[in-house]
C-alpha cells in the first residue's frame, strides 16, 4: 500500500525541561516579617552585619524541592543533595536581596573535595593586611570546612585541599558529628570555631549520655582563619545535640545549641534532668572565658521549640545564631511555615529562616524569645531613588530568581548577578519606601500582567527617579524579551 514518511527522528527525544521550583503561594503574607522570604527555603541560618547591611547565610534547603506541577506538592526533602548555600540581605530587616546560591561542595564547586554544605557560619578577619571573609560548612555529618571570600558575597576560593575539621582534629576523636561549624572573633581578634553534635559515646550510663553528651568542641582557629590551633576543648551543654554559637556582649560569652530529642540513641526515651532543655529547644550558657564551658555555666532554655508557635507540621530540628546590628541584638532560627503554606499540616522538611529581637534582663541573663510570624521592625525606610536590584523585595507570590553572566548593578561586579525570573500573568512583588509626592511610608506593589500561560519577562534592576507630581517616575532594566506583559 503507498505510505508516506514526514521527517521524524527516532534517535532519542528532546529532554524535558528541569522541574519548576516556583512557589506560587503567598508564603510570606504582606505586613508579617517571617518568614524572611517567600519565593525560596533555607535552613540553619546564620545572621552576620557587615557595613550596614545583614547578609543570611542559609541551607539552600529549595535545592531538592520539586514541586508537582498540579498539586504543588514536593517530595520530602533529602539533605544528602545539598551542596549549595545561599546568601540574603537587608538594610532594613523586612526587604531582602536574593543573592542566589554558592555553589560549594561537588564536582563543580569551590571545595570539590566536599560533598554537601550544611549549616553556614561566617566571619570577617583582616589576614595579612586585607580584609577577607571566611564561610564555615557542615560537609555533612563527618567533617567541616572553609572557604574564603573577598567580600560577604565572594568571589570564592578554597585556601585548603582537605577538610578542616575530622576525624584527625586534635580533642574531637569522640565526636560522633563533627558539623555545624560556627565562627566567633573576639574582640582582640582572637578567632574561634565550636562544632560538634550527635550521639554520646556508649561508654556512659543512657541517662548520663543523654544529659551531659559532651559532645560539642571549642577549638582556636590560626591567624589564617583556615587552620585549626592546639586541642579542642569539651563544651559540657546539658541534653546538646547540634548547632553550638558563641557570641559576646559587655565582656560575657553566649552559647547556645539544640537539644536532643532523646529517642532510640540512648535505647529508648530518656528524661531532662530538672531545669534542663527539652527535646529540639534551644539551650544557652554563659561563661567568662570562649574555651570554657562546664555545666554549670549553662543558663536555660533561650527558645522553645518552634512548634510550639507555629502548630502542627512546625517541630523538628533547629539551628540558630545571634547577631548585633545598630546596637540591637537579633536571633535567628528557622521553621517549615512556607511549607506548611504550600501543604497545610503535613510539611516535608523544607525550611524557611525567622528573626526575632533579642531582649535581655540586667544581670545578663536573655529573655525567653517568642516566634511569631510578626517578626522585627523595619529599621529604615527603604530608599527607592537609586538602581537597585529587582529581586530584591519584602513580599511576592508566583516569580522566581535565577542566576545571570555579568556583575550586580547594585553590589559591583564582583557580586553575582539575579534577575526576578517566571513572572506570569498576576504575580507581584511589594517593597516598603518613603516616596515624594505622596504622603508617609507605603507598600510599593509591583504587579504584573500580560497573557495567560507565558513568562512574561524577567527584571534585572529598579530605580525610581525624583519628580514633581503625584507618581514618580520608574525606570525598569528589562533582561529577556517582553511577550505583552505590564507592569
Amino acid at each position: 500500500m503507498d505510505f508516506k514518511r514526514d521527517d521524524v527522528s527516532v534517535v532519542g527525544a528532546v529532554p524535558s525541561a528541569a522541574p519548576s521550583k516556583t512557589i506560587e503561594v503567598v508564603g510570606k503574607l504582606p505586613g508579617e516579617h517571617n518568614p524572611l522570604i517567600g519565593h525560596k527555603f533555607g535552613a540553619d541560618g546564620f545572621g552576620f552585619a557587615h557595613d550596614g547591611r545583614v547578609y543570611m547565610y542559609l541551607t539552600n534547603d529549595t535545592q531538592g524541592f520539586a514541586p508537582d506541577p498540579v498539586t504543588g506538592i514536593s517530595p520530602g526533602i533529602n539533605y544528602g543533595d545539598i551542596n549549595q548555600i545561599t546568601v540574603i540581605s537587608s538594610e532594613d530587616l523586612v526587604n531582602w536581596t536574593d543573592h542566589g546560591e554558592i555553589q560549594v561542595a561537588g564536582p563543580n564547586g569551590v571545595a570539590p573535595f566536599t560533598n554537601n554544605s550544611w549549616a553556614p557560619g561566617m566571619a570577617r578577619k583582616v589576614v595579612d593586611g586585607e580584609e577577607r571573609f571566611f564561610l564555615y560548612y557542615a560537609n555533612g555529618g563527618g567533617s567541616s570546612n572553609v572557604i574564603t571570600g573577598g567580600s560577604p558575597l565572594g568571589p570564592w576560593t578554597s585556601e585548603r585541599t582537605s577538610t578542616l575539621i575530622g576525624d584527625r582534629t586534635p580533642g574531637a576523636e569522640a565526636v560522633a558529628w563533627k558539623f555545624d561549624p560556627a565562627p566567633f572573633v573576639d574582640d582582640d581578634g582572637e578567632p574561634y570555631l565550636y562544632f560538634g553534635g550527635g550521639p554520646a559515646s556508649t561508654s556512659r550510663p543512657a541517662a548520663e549520655r543523654f544529659n551531659n553528651p559532651k559532645n560539642i568542641r571549642a577549638i582556636e582557629l590560626g591567624d589564617d582563619m583556615v587552620s585549626t590551633e592546639g586541642t579542642a576543648a569539651v563544651v559540657d551543654a546539658p541534653v546538646a545535640f547540634e548547632a553550638a554559637h558563641v557570641f559576646k556582649r559587655e565582656g560575657r560569652y553566649y552559647l547556645s545549641y539544640s537539644a536532643h530529642f532523646g529517642g532510640n540513641d540512648f535505647g529508648g526515651n530518656q528524661t531532662p534532668l530538672p531545669g534542663y532543655p527539652g527535646g529540639g529547644q534551644i539551650g544557652y550558657m554563659v561563661s567568662d572565658d570562649p574555651m570554657t564551658w562546664p555545666k554549670e555555666t549553662y543558663a536555660g532554655v533561650l527558645f522553645p521549640n518552634q512548634s510550639q508557635f507555629f502548630g502542627a507540621g512546625t517541630g523538628g530540628n533547629n539551628h540558630q545564631s545571634v547577631f548585633e546590628f545598630e546596637g540591637r541584638y537579633y536571633f535567628t532560627h528557622h521553621a517549615p511555615t512556607l511549607n506548611k503554606r504550600i501543604t497545610g499540616d503535613n510539611t516535608q522538611g523544607y525550611r524557611s529562616p525567622h528573626i526575632e529581637e533579642l531582649a535581655f534582663n540586667p544581670d545578663g541573663t536573655i529573655q525567653q524569645v517568642v516566634g511569631t510570624y510578626a517578626g522585627v521592625a523595619q529599621v529604615r525606610d527603604f530608599d527607592p531613588f537609586r538602581v537597585f536590584e529587582a529581586e530584591t523585595f519584602g513580599w511576592s507570590t508566583g516569580i522566581a530568581t535565577r542566576k545571570i553572566d555579568g556583575g550586580s548593578a547594585q553590589f559591583g561586579g564582583s557580586a553575582p548577578n539575579l534577575v526576578v525570573s517566571d513572572i506570569d500573568n498576576g504575580d507581584w512583588t511589594e517593597s516598603t519606601a518613603e516616596l515624594d509626592g505622596v504622603a508617609d511610608v507605603h507598600d510599593v506593589y509591583f504587579t504584573y500582567a500580560g497573557p495567560d500561560g507565558v513568562d512574561l519577562f524577567e527584571l534585572d534592576t529598579w530605580a525610581f527617579e525624583a519628580g514633581a507630581g503625584a507618581e514618580p517616575p520608574v525606570t525598569a532594566s528589562v533582561q529577556a524579551p517582553c511577550v505583552g506583559g505590564t507592569v
